[in-house]
């Protein structure tokens, strides 16, 4: 039987718990082992950052718990509460393969190919296949095709991922992919790494004893592709791109045209054979525009019967036969249709709604609806499981190629900005509902109010379904030299941010505005919530330096700006960074010097109003300090008046944040029974804010609690 108390196993849990810091969860417990390895060494022991220095903590841990008997039942509650892996669930089998096309025709020789690699013996090489061809020639389908009628090779289930989403280049970033396959998987989100390599690292332990097929549609490149690939005997990795990824190690299978026999087939069971029979003197002339391409093909099949009889003139016509069949029908759609066309396509927005698409056109609501239905019916548009829409690359740049010929630049230049207003407009109105109490720079926050959001869970769920579209919105506001604009955006993020996470989502937007901090003109305030903000998410991602970096430049512009508040949060922010890294005592320090400058501000200061909450909150994170300093009856008392101030003024999120760690200084203290209430109550209070991120150190905390000796 291993020892619980071993240096490996010790090791085994700091590791665990290093690597499922992307959730609250996994922050809270490294925090608290930190403050395990204050009190049983009597020094600050910085935290470790790689497994050589995690042993050697560990090692730390178990000697002092072998020489006191206090400390090695501490010890082992906190081995016994955290869990030191969650593999996931073992019965999660994920089913995110779409649906294959009910006309699939021909694709022997790539379907035989895929039949060949999916079935190779293992031989410890990994099975994977590219299928590479242009736009429209039918990849994806054969992908999808292929897995569908294959399902039974797979009884671990299968994976899917557009990578084509919003993104650097229109490449979906590696690590939101990996967070949602280990979702799918049984990970919870608590237990999902912060980086990366550490994502990928459990991916592939997770798929080691699996056999499932993992498809990865309209890859960019082979290093977007790379995370995402797993050695795993029992796992077939399919991919799709337009063109061969160079340095991927994997069977490259091209797909090309339809035959003309089997282009001939699709048009009939698309068309039917009456319609086919009607058009025999068009035939020839269609099949020839469609070039053997399946979306030029499904494109010309409506409307059939209109068929001109003769060829089409040289040079009136796009070359490419997929954007020859978006322009068959484009041709055909009504007015509104056809403006919404052009103007949605001008950003490659992840999930079109009708009120985007009326900002963009200029057409009301209902209409602009029935535009984007109609678009969808047409096959321009693909269509999500939420109801919202978006085009295929393909499809966008022939819209986009319209809008600039027929609408003009200035005509298309105000719609995008039509569009991102839209966004920010409603970003600010849910940022200002989903967290009513902080202060706000942006001018929209005085005008919007919380625009009628029934409570904060709404109005931070609303926010999280538009992350995508405000993070392109951001980037085109970027694109528009619109610092001002980028920074209003941004701002508008917090609230997710804070209570939501997805950090690797908001990185670029976060990014782009602390480059806007820098633009003429910027005024320094608005520079320091944008190094503040983009600090924070990456202490979250782990990137401790350059988060250093970025608070001091917050607290420079700040200083700047002679603004007392915007300074305090900026070292307050830095003493959050301290607390990460175990260095608790320089962590105190800092809550005590935002407090110094709390104290600075006058009655006529901007800030002023704010002050009580901000104390508050200060005193919360004294109280974190001084517990990982084992100095349990000050932290008490900081943490108890915290608590009485944010339930006084009905702010449900800080009260049960403050509730928490009250819990857990009195649960170190061994007064279990005491802290079981007021866990109770911080788990009900987040529940009704949505911030359901915040939830899982109550678990552990109330496994703790059942052990206290009160």
């Amino acid at each position: 039987m291993v020892d619980p108390l071993s240096i490996s196993a010790v090791s085994g849990v700091l590791g665990a718990v290093s690597s499922s810091m992307a959730g609250e969860a996994g922050k809270w417990a490294w925090e608290a082992f930190g403050g395990l390895v204050q009190r049983a060494t009597g020094r600050q022991i910085v935290a470790p950052s790689g497994a050589g220095e995690r042993e050697a903590v560990a090692r730390l841990l178990v000697e002092g718990a072998r020489n006191d008997p206090a400390q090695a039942r501490a010890l082992a509650a906190w081995m016994s509460g955290v869990p030191s892996d969650d593999p996931g669930r073992a019965d999660a089998v994920p089913r995110l393969l779409p649906a294959s096309t009910r006309y699939f025709t021909d694709r022997k020789g790539p379907l035989a190919a895929l039949d060949k690699e999916g079935g190779r013996k293992p031989d410890g090489r990994p099975r994977q296949a590219l299928l590479h061809g242009p736009d429209g020639i039918g990849t994806s389908a054969v992908a999808i095709h292929w897995g569908s009628r294959e399902a039974a090779r797979f009884p671990d289930g299968q994976l899917y991922a557009d990578l084509r989403a919003a993104g650097p280049q229109g490449a979906a970033d590696p690590a939101t992919v990996l967070r949602r396959f280990l979702h799918r998987l049984g990970v919870p989100a608590e237990h999902v790494p912060a980086t990366v390599e550490d994502r990928a690292d459990l991916f592939s332990a997770l798929l080691a004893t699996r056999r499932l097929l993992v498809v990865l549609d309209h890859a960019h490149s082979a290093a977007q592709v790379r995370p995402l690939l797993t050695a795993a005997a029992g796992v077939f990795t399919v991919i799709t791109a337009r063109r061969p990824l160079a340095g991927l190690d994997a069977v490259t299978v091209p797909v090309g045209p339809l035959a003309d026999k089997d282009a001939r087939r699709l048009l009939t069971e698309l068309a039917g054979k009456p319609a086919v029979t009607a058009a025999k003197a068009a035939l020839p002339g269609v099949l020839e525009r469609c070039a053997g391409y399946p979306f030029a093909l499904r494109a010309a099949a409506p409307s059939l019967a209109e068929a001109p009889a003769a060829g089409p003139t040289p040079g009136a016509r796009p070359a490419d036969p997929a954007e020859a069949a978006a322009e068959d029908r484009y041709r055909q759609l009504s007015p509104d249709a056809a403006l919404a066309y052009r103007r949605c396509a001008l950003r490659p927005w992840p999930g079109l709604t009708a009120r985007t698409a009326a900002a963009a056109t200029g057409l009301a609501e209902p209409d602009a609806a029935a535009a984007l239905a109609e678009l969808a019916d047409a096959g321009l548009l693909e269509t999500t499981v939420d109801g919202r829409h978006h085009y295929r690359p393909v499809v966008r740049r022939h819209a986009e190629a319209l809008a600039v010929r027929e609408d003009g630049l200035a005509a298309c230049a105000a719609a995008v900005t039509r569009a991102v207003d839209t966004l920010l407009r409603l970003a600010v109105a849910a940022d200002y509902a989903a967290l009513p109490q902080r202060w706000h720079l942006g001018p929209l926050y005085a005008e919007l109010g919380p625009d009628g959001y029934p409570d904060e869970a709404r109005a931070l769920a609303a926010l999280g379904a538009e992350l995508p579209n405000l993070v392109e919105a951001v980037r085109a506001a970027e694109e528009f030299a619109a610092p001002e604009l980028v920074c209003q955006l941004v701002e508008a993020l917090w609230a997710v941010q804070l209570k939501a996470g997805r950090h690797d989502e908001l990185l670029p937007a976060l990014r782009a505005g602390a480059r806007a901090a820098a633009a003429p003109g910027t005024p320094p305030r608005t520079a320091g919530r944008m190094h503040g903000q983009l600090a924070l998410a990456l202490v979250e991602l782990q990137e401790y330096q350059e988060a250093e970096r970025h608070l001091q430049l917050a607290a420079d512009a700040e200083e700047k700006d002679g603004h007392l508040r915007g300074r305090a949060t900026a070292v307050e922010s830095l003493g959050l960074l301290r607390l990460r890294q175990w260095r608790h005592a320089e962590a105190l320090d800092c809550f005590d010097r935002a407090l110094a400058l709390l104290a600075g501000i006058g009655a006529e200061d901007t800030g002023h109003a704010d002050l009580p909450r901000a104390r508050a909150l200060l005193g919360r994170h004294r109280g974190r300090a001084l517990r990982g300093l084992g100095r349990f009856d000050r932290a008490r008392a900081a943490l108890e008046e915290a608590v009485a101030y944010f339930r006084g003024t009905g702010e449900g999120y800080n009260t049960a944040r403050a509730l928490t760690d009250l819990a857990q200084a009195l649960i170190e203290q061994g007064h279990g029974t005491l802290a079981r209430p007021l866990l109770d109550e911080a788990g009900t209070l987040l529940e009704r804010q949505g911030a359901t991120f915040h939830l899982a150190p109550l678990a552990v905390l109330r496994t703790l609690a059942a052990d206290g000796t009160d």
